[in-house]
């Protein structure tokens, strides 16, 4: 009993540090978060394609929740087209961009609140409160089964009935990728224990400070049998960055000097990001289901 008592002990010492490193990581990034989505080089395709299954799947109205919405992008996108938006987040600094980010937008009328709150425990909010949920973020950071069980439900059990759930995901290959292209990480594939880890628990750690951590990297073929189990009925699963992995600068070059053939482009990629070819090999995966009646 007294071993079985500190195994519980460590895990819940363990977890509470991963859960400190990821909201250290977050206060010293925010910035560059509210541009990432916005820079040709790193996050606008992903953007493109995650807002056109905004707009595909989302009611024509509603109260949305935005849960892991940092600096407020995707929150400011949706007040703009008239949606009531809930914004919350476990980093108190990038909830302070929001705020600022929101004001300069003209859209607190539409953002009923901006707080923090954590995506395992939505307490705050009572049962079929939102017509949809966005889920971009916390998925990334929980590598415990039982985080992202607990993530799930909630998210599940404050939508309401046929509403939809979008949630961001980051595949295993996105984290062996970066750990390839960072030259002062790339001594983690020396570490036999990093490794397996990461290859088969999708378990990412990283001890450089001021990196991205405690990080989780998702089997593509597990993530819609996953979300079944919470009651969602898969609408579809998109490979954020479609066919624009290691392009990303090529891209930002000729969408300056060939305008017309980058807008081809773009609707190539967003047409594409449904290829179950490109999932595990993408950054960033995006999930959209739908909340089954029981």
């Amino acid at each position: 009993m007294a071993q079985i008592a500190a195994d519980l002990t460590h895990a819940m010492t363990t977890e509470e540090s991963g859960r400190n490193r990821v909201r250290d990581y977050y206060a010293e990034v925010g910035e560059r978060e509210w541009q990432r989505l916005h820079n040709a080089e790193d996050g606008a395709i992903e953007c493109a394609v995650t807002c056109h299954a905004l707009a595909a799947h989302l009611p024509k109205h509603g109260r949305i929740l935005d849960i892991g919405g940092g600096p407020g992008r995707y929150t400011i996108w949706l007040a703009e087209r008239g949606y009531r938006v809930v914004l919350a987040d476990l980093s108190p600094e990038l909830l302070d961009i929001a705020r600022v980010k929101i004001a300069e937008a003209g859209v607190g009328s539409n953002v009923e609140a901006v707080v923090v709150a954590d995506a395992r425990d939505l307490k705050t909010w009572a049962d079929s409160s939102f017509d949809a949920v966005l889920s971009f973020g916390p998925f990334y950071h929980l590598p415990e089964v039982g985080d992202r069980n607990a993530a799930a439900a909630e998210m599940v059990r404050v939508l309401r009935q046929e509403g939809p759930a979008f949630v961001a995901l980051m595949p295993r290959y996105a984290y062996l990728r970066r750990t390839m292209a960072l030259r002062d990480e790339r001594r983690h594939l020396l570490q036999p224990e990093w490794l397996t880890k990461l290859t088969e628990r999708g378990r990412f750690e990283n001890d450089i400070a001021g990196r991205f951590d405690y990080g989780f990297g998702v089997r593509p073929e597990e993530i819609i049998p996953f979300f079944d189990t919470f009651g969602l009925q898969s609408e579809t699963l998109l490979a954020a960055e479609s066919l624009s992995v290691g392009l990303q600068g090529l891209l930002a070059e000729f969408s300056t000097h060939s305008p017309q053939a980058y807008a081809i482009a773009l609707d190539l990629m967003i047409d594409a990001a449904s290829d179950p070819s490109l999932h595990g090999s993408s950054n960033h995966l995006l999930y959209v289901g739908r909340k089954r009646r029981p």
